[in-house]
């Protein structure tokens, strides 16, 4: 039986070893489910959405425990492990408040000859691969609404979180959620061929692009739903409007820097007007510069560990190609010595798009800072680039930033904000950022096909 060692990244020290599954094992657990499923999808929604209710109160009533371990396995800072817990309660009241709306028969033409309505079935099993990064916010938009619109969901965590996905079935067997109903596939991305090798009724991927356009391959003879939630490189423009430079600051390095960087949201270039840019960068270095990187464990640490040894790898390259290139570091670019996968925030100036910096994404607490001239040369910059996530502009002129958010090829734009996401407006990203869409309306009918009533008599 193979072992996955789970790796604390603050320490280096081992926490727990936990059997991966074999062919045999998610046979077994396919079969369990496909047995389950009808039954699951025939209880009323009502009796659906209580359960999942009880999984909302449970996820409060356990946070403490659930929150020490994410930050143990994964290395962010226990708060901010508390704020995703709350995060995606938010997500699952919103799926619980507005479900039965959006799942409800819809009635085209209840009059004349000929009735019209429209039914939501579910559409079967469907696989959830999950991430590590946010495991409770990325898995919540996809195994709750499948669960409510009634599938059967065979959900994958990732290899580096993979206490919290079994604190999360813990929770959902303890709040109701039939074992045929929900099941964990434990492992490396072998167990990922096996889902993808399974006759499942779509798949639901949140990761990188080169394994999101790969599963889209393996798949696309199946002809079931597939979406994915990939990666960004999403930028953030600083117009020569802007009145509070320390607060704009403040936000982009948020913004840069929560939860150590590894976020699909978080702002990985930022491009500066001239008039602005040495007040911006002074404010913006001498704030970075503040920030506390340590043990995650502690209340006052802001930045923790990497999530693993090769992401900190990746993210040294990108520095020194960068330099290579002509880039100057102003504060960070270094490992942090002794045990840990730690990486001081690092900021780089005299920044282009020949590096890797400001092309590749970078998932991880380190930023390049460019000036422009005018708001052309900064769109030209925003849209140069194979993503299309999220992008975000500051200005205390709507009218003039509205011009600018128009013109993104991005699933998101934000004015004055960046890095959020809100479970009322649909999360999609273009281009290499991913196909389809969770949260709000589109994520709920995301997990559900259509049926077409044509009523005579």
């Amino acid at each position: 039986m193979t072992k996955i060692p789970v790796i604390n990244p603050a320490t280096e020290e081992l926490i727990q070893e936990i059997a991966a599954d074999s062919p045999q094992t998610i046979n077994s657990k396919f079969h369990l489910l496909q047995r389950g499923q009808p039954a699951w999808g025939a209880r009323p929604l009502s009796e659906r959405l209580g359960i999942i209710a009880r999984f909302y109160d449970l996820l409060e009533s356990d946070k403490e425990l659930l929150a020490k371990s994410l930050t143990e396995e994964m290395g962010k800072p226990l708060q901010q492990a508390r704020n995703e817990i709350n995060g995606a309660r938010n997500r699952i009241r919103f799926f619980l408040d507005n479900s039965e709306k959006w799942l409800a028969p819809e009635w085209i033409s209840p009059e004349g000859g000929t009735k019209e309505k429209i039914t939501y079935e579910p559409l079967g099993i469907i696989a959830n691969i999950s991430a590590w990064n946010y495991p409770y916010l990325v898995g919540v938009n996809v195994f709750i609404p499948a669960l409510i619109g009634g599938n059967a969901v065979f959900y994958k965590p990732s290899e580096y979180t993979l206490l919290t996905g079994l604190h999360i079935q813990r929770l959902l067997y303890l709040a109701g959620v039939p074992e045929d109903a929900f099941q964990l596939a434990l492992g490396h991305s072998a167990v990922g061929e096996l889902l993808l090798d399974l006759p499942l009724d779509g798949y639901f991927f949140t990761g990188s692009y080169k394994t999101g356009k790969y599963i889209a391959t393996r798949v696309a003879p199946k002809l079931v739903p597939c979406q994915l939630e990939l990666g960004g490189k999403d930028p953030l423009y600083v117009m020569d409007d802007v009145t509070d430079i320390d607060q704009v600051a403040a936000a982009a390095l948020e913004g840069v820097v929560y939860n150590n960087g590894q976020s699909c949201c978080a702002v990985e270039r930022i491009y500066v007007q001239e008039k602005l840019y040495d007040q911006f960068v002074k404010s913006f270095v001498a704030q970075t510069k503040k920030m506390v990187v340590g043990n995650p464990l502690e209340p006052a640490t802001e930045i923790g560990p990497l999530s693993r040894k090769g992401q900190q790898d990746f993210l040294l390259m990108q520095i020194e190609d960068a330099v290579s290139r002509g880039a100057t570091i102003l504060t960070g670019g270094n490992a942090v010595p002794g045990k840990g996968y730690f990486l001081e925030p690092t900021v780089l100036t005299n920044v282009n798009h020949t590096m890797n910096i400001m092309r590749e994404e970078s998932f991880g607490p380190v930023i390049g800072i460019e000036k422009v001239g005018s708001d052309e040369e900064a769109a030209k910059l925003m849209l140069d680039t194979e993503y299309g996530l999220t992008a975000a502009v500051y200005s205390t002129d709507f009218d003039r930033a509205e011009k600018l958010m128009k013109l993104m090829d991005t699933g998101t734009v934000y004015w004055n904000c960046c890095d959020r996401v809100s479970a009322g407006l649909p999360w999609s990203g273009r281009k290499h950022s991913g196909l389809g869409a969770t949260l709000s309306y589109a994520g709920i009918r995301a997990f559900v096909q259509p049926k077409a009533w044509h009523l005579r008599g």
